[in-house]
C-alpha cells in the first residue's frame, strides 16, 4: 500500500489495539485472542517499519500496556457478560501508585520457530561469537508483579502499570501464601526486586467461577482475568480466598552476586521465593526446540496455564550489552503456544434453569483432554448461538481453550457430519416446572417467569440469600437442596424459623453442625441494609445498585413507596433496573416474605448515621479525583459522599469538578482541559464544604476560589458555575 494508505490503516491499528489493551489489562475481559492481537501488532510493527516518519511516541509498539485506568461495573462487572473484577465482591479500589525503580517492559513474542532461531542468531551477533548459554522458561499466564524486599522483609508489591508506574497491591500480596514477607536462608541482598506472575490454578479457577456461576455472575473467561481481577480487590481476605499463586522470574539489585540469570533464580529458591522449578540452561537453538517441544505437549497436564515458553540470554553480563529496544529486552524472547483446541462428538444438549430462570443450553460431549482438563461439557450460551454454529446432535465439533479455558464450541466439522444427526430442538416450557418460557424484548436468553414456584429457581434464590456476599451464612448447596426437598426451607424467612432438631434430620448433622449454623443465622441478622436488599436476589439488581438504591432511599419501605420516575432519578439506576424493582415490590408475596423477614430481625434501613450527609455542599456535583491527598483516596471519596457529591472514575462531559492532588493523572487533566472541566484543590474542595457549613452558598464558594483549568489558567467565576453537574472521579 501506498504512504496515504498506510497513514490511514495504522491509525486504524492503533486504535483497535489501543481499546484491546484497554479490555485486557484493565477490563481483564479480552474480547479477541492474543493470537489475533499479536497478528494486529505484528502487522502495525510491519507498516511501521515500512514508513518510519509515521512512528509517534504514543503508539502502542513504543509502550507496554497498562492497567492504570479503572472500569466501573456492578457487582465487579463492568457491564453484563463482562467479568472484570472490581473491589471487594463490588468495588474497585483507588491503589497507591509508585515509580518502578527498573521499567517494566514486555516481551518480543512469536508463533513461529524460524524467529526464535531469528533471535538466537541476533544475539550470537550481538555478542559477538562469544560463547553463551539461553535460560528457557515456562511463560505463566497471570498478571505480573514486582516485589520489593528490603533487609529480607517483603516492603512493596507493585503491579505492572504502564511499566514506569504500577499499583500498590502490597496488602493484598500479603495474602497470597506461597509469597514470603520474610525471607529464609541467608545471603540475599539488603535491598532487591524480583518480578514474576501472579497466577490463579485451574483448580482455583475452576472453585471460584462455580461460585459465580451459582449466584449467576458472568464467570471469568479464563485464570489470567481471574488473577489479574482478584489482585485488585479492596478485601485483603478475599485475595486469600481466591487461591491466587506466584512464580517468580526476575531478579534486579545493586552489585547483585551473580554471573548467570540461573544462579540468580537459584539463589531466590534458596531464600524461600517461588521459583519455577521447570526451566532448563539450553546451550543451542536445538535444545531450545526440543525444551519447546517437549512442553507444547506436556502443558496439557500442568495445573495452571501457560501460553508459551520465554527464551533469555542466560548470562547477565550479556544481557547488559545487548540491552533494550524502546519496548522489549533485546536478550529476550517469548514463543507463543497455538491455541488448543480439539474434535469430539455432540451427544446431547440438556437446558439449565438458573437462579433468575435464565436457561442456558449446555452440550454433552464426547470426553476430550484439553490444557491440563478433559472436557466434556461446553455452553452454548442461547438459542441464537446455536443458530449461528448451525449445530447438530451427532455433529462432530471444534471446543477451543487456548487462553479460554471455560471450554466453548467454536464451530462444526460439517465434512464429518453424518445422516444421523438431528436438529435441536430448544424448549419453548421450563425443563423443570413446565411453564412456557418467555423471552423479552433485547433479551438473548429465555426465562421461565414461575420466579417462585419453579424448584430449581427456588433452590437458586436460597443460595444466593446465604451466599457469602449476601448474607454470609455457613452453609453449601447441599445443605439447600436438603432443606428444600425436606420441606423446611422454600423461602429465605423460612431459615429463621429453623430448629436444631429441624437440622438434625440433615443427612450427616450432628449437634455441633446444628450449633454453627443457628449461630451463623443470629450472626446474620447484623448484615447492613444494602447486603440485605442485594440478598433479595431481585433480578439486576446487583451489589453495586443495591448499595446505590439502599443509601438513596434509606429504608425498604421508602423503596416500595417509590414510583417509576423516582426510581429512574437514583444514580445507576435505569429503565430496566426501575421496571424490576416495580415488578418485584408489585407481588404480594414478595411483600409479605420482607415483613417476614423484617419480624426475623433482618435490617431494612440504614443504620443511624451510616451515610448521613455532613452537607449538601457537593449535591449534584459529580466529581474526578486525581493524584495523592492528605487522606487516603477511600477517606477523600467518603468525605465526597457526605457532602452530597457523587464518586466517578473519568472524565467526561458530566464531570463537575477534576480535583487534582499531587502528581495527578496526565491523562485525567488533557481530558479535563478538552472538556473545559474546572481542576480544583484539595483545599479549595474543603473550603467549599466548609463554606456551606457556614450558610455560604455553593455558587459563592465556587466564584470566589479561582478554579483552575487543566493547564493551571484561571476559570472565570461563571464559567466554573455553568458545570455544577457532574461526577467526581478517582483512579
Amino acid at each position: 500500500m501506498d504512504r496515504e494508505q498506510a497513514k490511514i490503516r495504522i491509525r486504524e491499528l492503533r486504535d483497535i489495539i489501543n481499546e484491546n489493551n484497554r479490555r485486557y489489562y484493565v477490563e481483564n475481559s479480552p474480547v479477541i485472542s492474543d493470537y489475533e492481537f499479536d497478528m494486529l501488532m505484528n502487522e502495525l510493527i510491519s507498516l511501521e517499519k515500512q514508513y518510519p516518519d509515521l512512528v509517534t511516541p504514543d503508539s502502542p509498539t513504543q509502550k507496554v500496556g497498562s492497567d492504570l485506568e479503572k472500569p466501573r461495573g456492578d457487582k465487579g462487572i463492568s457491564q453484563p457478560g463482562n467479568p472484570a473484577e472490581n473491589a471487594d465482591g463490588g468495588h474497585r479500589k483507588e491503589f497507591a501508585q509508585y515509580p518502578h525503580r527498573y521499567p517494566m517492559l514486555s516481551l518480543g513474542n512469536t508463533y513461529d520457530m524460524s524467529e526464535v532461531e531469528a533471535f538466537v542468531e541476533r544475539a550470537a551477533k550481538g555478542l559477538g561469537g562469544r560463547t553463551f548459554t539461553f535460560s528457557t522458561e515456562l511463560k505463566f499466564d497471570g498478571t505480573a508483579i514486582c516485589l520489593t524486599y528490603r533487609h529480607g522483609k517483603l516492603y512493596r508489591a507493585l503491579t505492572r502499570g504502564d511499566g514506569a508506574i504500577g499499583d500498590d497491591v502490597t496488602v493484598n500480596v500479603h495474602h497470597i501464601s506461597n509469597i514470603p514477607t520474610v525471607l529464609s536462608g541467608s545471603g540475599w541482598p539488603q535491598e532487591f526486586e524480583i518480578r514474576g506472575e501472579i497466577y490463579m490454578p485451574y483448580k482455583a479457577f475452576d472453585r471460584l467461577n462455580a461460585e459465580r456461576e451459582r449466584d449467576e455472575d458472568p464467570p471469568f473467561a479464563n485464570p489470567r482475568n481471574a488473577a489479574s481481577g482478584s489482585l485488585k480487590l479492596l478485601n485483603p481476605a478475599e485475595v486469600g480466598h481466591r487461591g491466587l499463586e506466584c512464580t517468580l522470574y526476575h531478579l534486579l539489585g545493586e552489585n547483585l552476586p551473580f554471573d548467570t540469570h540461573d544462579q540468580a533464580l537459584n539463589a531466590a529458591a534458596s531464600w524461600g521465593l517461588p521459583v519455577s522449578d521447570r526451566r532448563k540452561v539450553c546451550r543451542d537453538i536445538h535444545e531450545i526446540e526440543e525444551y519447546i517441544s517437549y512442553w507444547d505437549t506436556e502443558r496439557k497436564f500442568l495445573p495452571f496455564a501457560t501460553d508459551g515458553i520465554v527464551i533469555k540470554v542466560n548470562e547477565l553480563a550479556y544481557q547488559r550489552e545487548l540491552g533494550y529496544t524502546a519496548k522489549f529486552p533485546r536478550w529476550a524472547v517469548a514463543y507463543k503456544f497455538q491455541a488448543e483446541r480439539a474434535l469430539t462428538k455432540l451427544r446431547s444438549i440438556d437446558y439449565q434453569v438458573g437462579r433468575t430462570g435464565a436457561v442456558t443450553p449446555v452440550a454433552n460431549l464426547d470426553p476430550v483432554p484439553l490444557s491440563g482438563t478433559t472436557v466434556k461439557r461446553a455452553s452454548l450460551h442461547n438459542l441464537d448461538q446455536m443458530r449461528l454454529l448451525d449445530i447438530r446432535i451427532g455433529d462432530y465439533v471444534y471446543v477451543e481453550k487456548g487462553g479460554e479455558i471455560i471450554p466453548k464450541i467454536t464451530g462444526v466439522e460439517l465434512s464429518e457430519r453424518g445422516k444421523d444427526v438431528t436438529v435441536p430442538v430448544f424448549p419453548d416450557r421450563c425443563p423443570d416446572c413446565g411453564t412456557p418460557l418467555v423471552r423479552d424484548d433485547g433479551e438473548a436468553k429465555f426465562f421461565c417467569p414461575n420466579t417462585d414456584g419453579c424448584p430449581t429457581q427456588i433452590m437458586g434464590k436460597l443460595v444466593h440469600f446465604i451466599s457469602r456476599k449476601a448474607m454470609n451464612v455457613m452453609a453449601g448447596d447441599a445443605t439447600i437442596e436438603q432443606l428444600y426437598r425436606l420441606g423446611l426451607v422454600k423461602t429465605p424467612a423460612d431459615f429463621y424459623s429453623l430448629t436444631r432438631e429441624d437440622l438434625l434430620r440433615l443427612d450427616g448433622w450432628k449437634d455441633r453442625s446444628a450449633e454453627r449454623f443457628l449461630a451463623s443465622l443470629e450472626a446474620s441478622k447484623a448484615t447492613p441494609f444494602e447486603h440485605v436488599l442485594f440478598a433479595l436476589g431481585i433480578r439486576y439488581v446487583g451489589e453495586t445498585t443495591a448499595r446505590s438504591v439502599a443509601r438513596h432511599f434509606g429504608s425498604i419501605d421508602a423503596i416500595m413507596a417509590a414510583d417509576r420516575q423516582t426510581l429512574l432519578a437514583v444514580d445507576d439506576i435505569g429503565d430496566v433496573i426501575a421496571d424490576s424493582l416495580l415488578a418485584y415490590f408489585a407481588d404480594p408475596a414478595h411483600i409479605r416474605e420482607i415483613e417476614r423477614l423484617k419480624a426475623a430481625g433482618l435490617k431494612f434501613s440504614i443504620d443511624e448515621g451510616t451515610g448521613t450527609a455532613a452537607s449538601s455542599a457537593l449535591a449534584g456535583k459529580t466529581i474526578v479525583i486525581s493524584g495523592n491527598f492528605s487522606i487516603s483516596r477511600d477517606e477523600m471519596k467518603a468525605f465526597i459522599e457526605k457532602h452530597g457529591g457523587k464518586n466517578s472514575s473519568s472524565v467526561s462531559g458530566k464531570t463537575s469538578y477534576l480535583l487534582a492532588g499531587s502528581k495527578p493523572g496526565p491523562e485525567k487533566m488533557k481530558k479535563a482541559e478538552q472538556l473545559g472541566i474546572p481542576v480544583i484543590a484539595e483545599e479549595d474542595l474543603r473550603k467549599m464544604t466548609e463554606d456551606a457549613s457556614a450558610g455560604i452558598t455553593e455558587g459563592e464558594a465556587t466564584a470566589g476560589m479561582g478554579d483552575r483549568t487543566a493547564d493551571g489558567t484561571g476559570l472565570a467565576g461563571d464559567a466554573a458555575d455553568d458545570t455544577g453537574k457532574g461526577q467526581l472521579t478517582l483512579f
